[in-house]
């Protein structure tokens, strides 16, 4: 007697995957239709803007419908899949067929289709690029990569310990912990591209002093910027002489008031965050074919430390904040710099960075962009000389205090036009200093 039949199906639904989370993009099917699968075997992988997740079937048998094709969106407890139970023995086994066809990777959308996936996706980008043919970044991956900053080509270079070479927030999180050690890496050239002489100069000899760490960094972040961003470097001559005056007449009575002391630093500082306010299109980063607009104001501020090499502490939100913050931010800063005490934070996020080369007593400067921004500025040595005068009365010659201001900026994204207008805006805010402000 034949045995009987029977046939059961079972309903897979999109589990929760954390709290706020309502939806989740489907990435990738192991299974198609037609497949045998195991309980608790991988059947599909999902992933969201915070979290990607395996998701496992919740019986054996045959899968019997897929719901929702891959870089589609799914609700949380959405139906996605169903799979039959069949109490024949023999429908518990997976052919050779199946077999065959389940080893087989579904394909996955490439670099170069994803931008016309894009127009179907939902808010949750469920675009599943491939950066070369061994890496594939899922959308929280992508999601890190822009909070630190971090390229497609970059992302290329870390190590991936997913399944089919596929990155894992770990791995991301792991290689950010470690400094990034292939941020500044150069592409391969190819043969066809220019290649570098190699002429053998003859470099003399003297005392060997090794490179540390930090000074490697700074050398690689350097020359990979002046190949990078095209320099240009714009400049203009600010008369400061109200601003010094009411910074030598305020030194004392600031001193007393907030413990802090006043430098120049946090004068400049805030000139410079009401000029972005004006221009906010320096404030970016290219990424690409896009052009990022930052929507804080966070200045860096070139700092020297004991061992002679330069470091960049932030001033976050600093148009936000009045002048006694920005004194004892920058105060704090600079003290932990030159006490080797800066943390990640400290130094990170910076959207617009200013050197004082005048501390050094240089007359003016041409700066190296902080990448990834679009310009940096530069203040040179305040020096009294004797400059006309135009007055109602006629010209007059007067002692006035006077700085060189340079901008160097990326000529890819900002124009003469806008890096003119901006470094004249900040020679005005300093140059129209109210010598009768209050602290």
């Amino acid at each position: 007697m034949a045995n009987k039949k029977v046939s059961e199906f079972v309903e897979v639904r999109l589990p929760k995957l954390g709290e706020s989370i309502s939806e989740a993009a489907i990435i990738t099917w192991y299974k198609k239709i037609g497949d045998y699968i195991e309980k608790d075997e991988i059947l599909l992988e999902v992933a969201t803007d915070k979290v990607d997740a395996e998701v496992h079937a919740t019986a054996s048998g045959i899968v019997n419908k897929i719901l929702y094709k891959e870089n589609e969106v799914a609700q949380v407890g959405d139906v996605i899949a169903v799979i039959k139970i069949s109490g024949s023995e023999e429908s518990k086994k997976p052919s050779k067929k199946q077999s065959v066809s389940s080893d087989k990777k579904t394909p996955v959308i490439s670099s170069e289709k994803a931008s016309d996936k894009k127009k179907n996706q939902s808010s949750v980008s469920a675009t599943h690029f491939v950066v070369n043919k061994d890496v594939f970044i899922s959308p929280l991956i992508e999601s890190i990569a822009r909070k630190h900053h971090i390229s497609y080509e970059e992302l290329a270079r870390i190590p991936a310990t997913g399944k089919d070479n596929r990155l894992r927030k770990s791995d991301v999180m792991r290689y950010i912990e470690e400094g990034r050690p292939f941020k500044f890496a150069q592409p391969v050239v190819e043969k066809s591209e220019f290649q570098i002489p190699d002429l053998q100069f003859d470099k003399g000899t003297g005392k060997i002093v090794p490179m540390d760490r930090m000074r490697q960094m700074i050398a690689d972040h350097m020359v990979f910027s002046k190949h990078t961003s095209p320099h240009v470097t714009a400049y203009v001559e600010a008369d400061v002489t109200n601003m010094v005056a009411w910074r030598n007449t305020m030194k004392k009575p600031f001193l007393e008031k907030y413990q802090q002391k006043l430098t120049f630093t946090p004068l400049f500082i805030e000139a410079v965050a009401k000029a972005i306010k004006d221009f906010p299109n320096i404030n970016s980063s290219l990424d690409g074919k896009n052009i990022i607009v930052k929507g804080e104001i966070n200045i860096g501020m070139a700092t020297a430390l004991p061992t002679g090499n330069l470091i960049v502490p932030v001033v976050k939100n600093a148009d936000k904040k009045p002048l006694q913050t920005l004194a004892e931010e920058t105060n704090t800063l600079v003290t932990k710099a030159r006490n080797s005490k800066l943390t990640a934070d400290d130094t990170s996020g910076s959207t617009f960075t200013i050197s004082n080369v005048g501390t050094f007593g240089s007359l003016m400067g041409t700066p190296i962009i902080n990448q990834p921004e679009a310009a940096i500025l530069a203040t040179g040595i305040i020096k009294k000389r004797p400059e006309v005068i135009e007055k109602e009365e006629g010209d007059v010659i007067e002692i006035r205090s006077m700085m060189y201001l340079s901008l160097s900026f990326d000529h890819r994204i900002v124009d003469g036009y806008l890096a003119g207008s901006f470094l004249r805006k900040i020679a005005d805010y300093m140059e129209g200093f109210d010598g009768s402000r209050k602290i």
